[in-house]
């Protein structure tokens, strides 16, 4: 009998044939059947918390060390910024250290940007063809690596977007989930605390134009923005694909997980009551005053084993 591959099983899981409408889009998989052995959740690291600290955010001269740290942290694989992959050469670098360093390319996180500009806003439709021409550049770049996943932030507003903008908003949703379907990636949607403050009020109005659209929550920024992350998992746990973890006390982002005031043993229990089955993805970050008391590597490392032992993968 043959094996579907972690990719094929996201694939599978996360997608189904297009509506009778034409819509393409990832669609919620079924309760996971109890005799069936649960597929191993992935566990990576984003590089911000190293991006950060690098002018014009440019971690390519130091994407060896980066490799080389998250390897000796223990992660399974690595989630890339889009920007990584805007150069061929780059992308054949990245391969090497995948290789090397035994990391599987797991996803992208896109930003909704466009050139070198991180103010790509999807609700601007005046923004939509510079947006999408860089998801057509970077999606199949992504999966030619073995990526599986993009990691979608749909851009802020000056105020409360309106119902014309969330129109808009999902308009260019629908042609990047039908992008990203014809090379077999799975785009979900990443949130800051703008998507999710009052009420939800962005996330909501996306999902009311696009129900079945995937999510990767940043289960921190929730806290952020005043959302229980277990009360989130419980209610939208089925269309969960993807996590971004990170830690915080007294509102600001621990040196790594486990430091901070985040109750990830409950999360741990609600992933596995909704039978979480995606990837998840350690995305440290620190504020602008932050004096490290270690190597990024060692942080990465403690937080390895607080995912291991608070979740359980």
């Amino acid at each position: 009998m043959n094996t579907l591959s972690r990719r094929e099983f996201l694939w599978t899981a996360a997608t189904v044939p297009a509506a009778a409408a034409g819509l393409v889009g990832a669609f919620a998989a079924d309760a996971p059947n109890p005799a069936t052995p649960r597929k191993r959740v992935v566990v990576g690291a984003h590089p911000w918390v190293y991006a950060a600290q690098r002018p014009g955010f440019d971690i390519i001269p130091i994407l060896p060390s980066i490799f080389a740290d998250m390897e000796y942290a223990g992660f399974d694989g690595i989630e890339l910024i889009q920007f990584v992959l805007r150069s061929t050469e780059v992308c054949e670098q990245v391969r090497q250290l995948s290789k090397k360093h035994h990391l599987q390319i797991i996803g992208c996180s896109f930003m909704g940007t466009t050139g070198t500009s991180f103010t790509g806003r999807m609700c601007d439709r005046a923004q939509h063809r510079g947006i999408l021409e860089e998801a057509e550049l970077i999606v199949p770049r992504l999966a030619q690596l073995g990526g599986r996943t993009l990691g979608i932030s749909v851009g802020a507003a000056r105020q409360r977007k309106t119902e014309q903008q969330l129109d808009d908003q999902s308009d260019l949703l629908r042609q990047l989930i039908a992008l990203c379907a014809r090379h077999r990636v799975v785009l979900n949607l990443h949130n800051h605390t703008y998507e999710v403050a009052n009420n939800m009020h962005d996330l909501k109005g996306t999902l009311s134009r696009i129900p079945d659209v995937k999510l990767g929550p940043d289960l921190g920024w929730l806290a952020r923005a005043g959302v229980d992350p277990v009360s989130f998992i419980r209610q939208y746990g089925k269309q969960i694909v993807f996590l971004h973890l990170r830690d915080q006390k007294d509102n600001r982002w621990s040196e790594a997980m486990g430091e901070g005031d985040m109750d990830y043993a409950a999360v741990g229990r609600a992933l596995h009551e909704v039978g979480f089955q995606g990837d998840a993805v350690v995305e440290l970050a620190h504020e602008k005053d932050f004096q490290p008391t270690r190597p990024l590597r060692e942080s990465l490392k403690r937080s390895r084993a607080v995912v291991k032992e608070k979740l359980g993968y």
